[in-house]
C-alpha cells in the first residue's frame, strides 16, 4: 500500500470514529508517539503503549464532538487536523481543542505520530 492510500484509509477511519481500529490496522509494532507536552506520555513507544494512552484519554475525557480533516500529504508523511469538543472528567472543564497529527510511514505502517496543539 502506497503512503497516500494508507493515509486516506487511515484518515477515513478516523473520520468515522474508528480510532482504535485504525491504530490496530496501520500502526507499526514499534510506533513512537510524541505529544507536545512534558510528562510520562510525552514520548512513548510500541503499539501497547499507544493503545494504553488512548484508553487513558477516553477514560478521562467526555467527548462531545470530534472531527478529522485531511490527509495532507508530503512524501512519506501526512497530517490530519483534529477538532475536539471535550470535558476533562477530573475537573469538569470543557474546552474546544485544535490539534494536528503528523504521521510518518515506512514499509506500509505508521512508525511515528507527532502531535501539535
Amino acid at each position: 500500500m502506497q503512503t497516500a492510500e494508507l493515509a486516506k484509509a487511515f484518515t477515513d477511519m478516523l473520520k468515522a470514529g474508528e480510532h482504535t481500529a485504525a491504530a490496530a490496522r496501520f500502526n507499526a509494532p514499534d510506533i513512537v508517539s510524541i505529544e507536545a507536552m512534558d510528562g510520562p506520555m510525552a514520548r512513548i513507544q510500541g503499539m501497547d503503549a499507544v493503545k494504553a494512552k488512548g484508553e487513558w484519554w477516553y477514560a478521562n475525557h467526555e467527548i462531545h464532538a470530534a472531527s478529522a480533516a485531511g490527509p495532507y500529504m508530503n512524501g512519506d508523511q501526512f497530517i490530519v487536523r483534529f477538532s475536539i469538543d471535550v470535558t476533562m472528567k477530573q475537573t469538569g472543564q470543557r474546552m474546544q481543542m485544535e490539534e494536528a497529527g503528523l504521521y510518518t510511514v515506512r514499509d506500509g505502517k505508521i512508525v511515528e505520530e507527532r502531535f501539535f496543539y
